[in-house]
């Protein structure tokens, strides 16, 4: 009798952004704070979910978070982007697709 452990040891451990992931996540963010739209960052690392927010002025809640969740990766994908309201904008298994909703969008500035 043979077990896969593959899944189950990839979740083990808190769930983080590897280097390429970072590296996307901090390209868009770039292009953003460049443009104005955003301000700050934030990254967490917990058990089940890695999140990377986004803020508009530092101390305010998130405008968008982008989240990972392993135990989704063969369900409806691991990626999310999340706007303000807890809205799902986008979801996928490639972060690269899902970052693609800010590229299509206008933001503006509301002060």
């Amino acid at each position: 009798m043979t077990f896969d452990l593959s899944a189950e040891t990839s979740l083990a451990g808190p769930v983080f952004w590897d280097r390429r992931e970072l590296d996307q996540l901090l390209r868009v963010y770039g292009r953003m704070v460049s443009q104005g739209e955003w301000r700050d960052y934030s990254m967490a690392g917990l058990k089940d979910v890695a999140e990377f927010a986004v803020f508009r002025r530092h101390g305010d809640a998130p405008v968008y978070r982008v989240e990972k969740r392993p135990s989704l990766r063969l369900k409806q994908g691991q990626y999310a982007v999340i706007g303000e309201g807890g809205l799902v904008l986008k979801r996928g298994r490639e972060l690269a697709q899902v970052l693609k909703v800010f590229d299509s969008r206008k933001f503006t500035v509301v002060e």
